[in-house]
């Protein structure tokens, strides 16, 4: 689901506790009425959007009572910072994903050997743990990136425009480009990536060479 959708259909706050609520065990409309303090008319309406959405389903059980509950796993992250703001949805990746690729990261992966309740709870204990870390990570990585952000705006004696100053520094340092490379490279108009290089140029970062457009150094 595009992740704008999504902050718009958590952004009412009854759906969030709904969501909490069949995170804890699936219900059916009068338990989560009672719940919230709502009327049922309003809690169908709810469940009718979250369904539409794919983020629960529905079943039936012998006593005809239609249940509810979490029909997938989803991650939504959403990043402010001075530079940008940005949201994603995230699936969970393929259980034939090698996380071990991942060469930033140094992790036990272990838990796929988890075969009785001892070693299962012991897994989720260090899943957990890692969830917490990574967390702490991004937060990490979140804070320097806004500090290299405000090196590059320091550097180049840049304003605002900082953030696509820098985007459009890490484009030429692969090579030298052309305004219009350099303008699908950052999705920004062409004028606007013209202006912007001039100005770097004047500042002495970048150049203009038969080649396209480079830095003034690879320092």
């Amino acid at each position: 689901m595009d992740s704008a959708a999504l902050l718009d259909l958590l952004g009412n706050e009854n759906r969030r506790r709904i969501l909490r609520l069949l995170a804890r065990k699936p219900c059916y409309v009068t338990e989560i009425s009672e719940y919230l303090g709502v009327s049922p008319k309003a809690v169908i309406e709810h469940l009718r959007k979250l369904e539409e959405a794919g983020l629960i389903e529905s079943r039936v059980d012998d006593q005809r009572r239609k249940y509810f509950h979490i029909a997938r796993n989803v991650r939504l992250e959403v990043t402010v910072s001075p530079y940008g703001f940005a949201s994603k949805s995230a699936y969970p990746a393929n259980n034939s994903f090698d996380i071990t690729t991942c060469r930033h990261l140094s992790l036990d992966v272990a838990w796929d050997d988890a075969d009785d309740l001892d070693d299962l709870l012991v897994a989720l204990e260090d899943l957990e743990r890692l969830e917490n870390e990574l967390s702490l990570a991004q937060r990490w990585v979140q804070g320097r990136l806004c500090d290299v952000l405000d090196d590059i705006s320091e550097s180049i004696g840049a304003g605002p425009e900082s953030r696509i100053y820098a985007d459009l520094l890490a484009s030429i340092r692969a090579k030298p480009k052309s305004v219009d490379e350099l303008s699908d490279d950052i999705d920004a108009p062409r004028e606007v990536v013209a202006e912007l290089l001039e100005v770097m140029a004047d500042n002495g970062v970048v150049r203009r060479t038969e080649r396209g457009w480079e830095l003034t150094t690879n320092g």
